[in-house]
């Protein structure tokens, strides 16, 4: 009898411990369960918004090229081909014998700048890209006198003949092929300030015939002949193709930045 209480007394008091300890049990899986449920969820969570977000970010920041700029950048192209097959064409230009002048000629600049000393004074001579006659030209809308001279190719020239500490001339030349006209004549003097309008002299075409003719034997002695500006006008074309090769380079260069 004794040992039937001691029984009952201690499965009374074991079985409420287990129910404990099973319970506890319990609850850690249920707790590690909704853990790790939450961490899964956030995960996938976190995958969701990038999955989302990520394209939009990146079309933001979308380097590709306009449609329209490599339509351009084909046309420059082609011309640039175009412009080379024209330039090998072309026979380079050397200088002949003799020349006068020293040629200075800066890439990018439409001018090409000749100097020389002559007898003490110092010769510039500034010439600029010819104005190229294509043969379209309507003869009608000309003088009858001036016809045949608006239909030739022509180079514009500034000559400029200075001595020391003094003034200096400066001619406004007008060269065709087997002829330069003079178009103006100034006195410039560099004593003088900028704001002073000084007398030019008249218009040079209202000279006398004879101080005309002396002006251009002046000119003639210093260089300026048609055997120079003939030459002028062939170095002046190349010049002109390989400024605009140049400058459509750049333009593609621009375009494809």
């Amino acid at each position: 009898m004794a040992v039937t209480n001691i029984i009952r007394r201690t499965a009374s008091q074991v079985v409420p411990f287990a129910v404990r300890v099973i319970g506890r049990t319990q609850n850690y899986h249920h707790r590690s369960s909704a853990l790790l449920s939450t961490v899964v969820n956030r995960s996938a969570a976190s995958r969701n918004y990038f999955r989302s977000s990520t394209p939009s970010t990146f079309h933001c920041y979308s380097t590709k090229r306009p449609s329209s700029d490599e339509s351009l950048l084909k046309v420059i192209q082609a011309e640039i081909l175009c412009a080379e097959e024209s330039e090998e064409q072309d026979e380079v230009e050397e200088v002949p014998e003799g020349f006068p002048f020293k040629i200075e000629d800066n890439p990018g600049q439409q001018t090409v700048t000749l100097t020389r000393e002559y007898q003490g004074e110092s010769i510039n001579v500034e010439v600029h890209m010819p104005d190229l006659v294509t043969g379209d030209e309507d003869e009608n809308d000309n003088d009858a006198d001036d016809s045949e001279r608006a239909n030739q190719s022509q180079i514009p020239l500034v000559v400029r003949v200075s001595k020391k500490n003094g003034p200096s001339l400066e001619f406004g030349l007008t060269a065709f092929a087997d002829d330069i006209t003079i178009d103006t004549l100034a006195i410039k003097d560099a004593n003088v300030a900028e704001d002073q309008i000084a007398y030019e002299g008249p218009d040079f075409s209202d000279l006398d015939e004879n101080l005309q003719k002396a002006f251009h034997k002046y000119l003639e002695i210093r260089g300026i002949k048609p055997s120079t500006t003939n030459f002028l006008h062939e170095y002046m074309i190349n010049k002109d193709g390989r400024e605009y090769m140049m400058w459509l380079k750049n333009l593609k260069k621009f375009i494809e930045a």
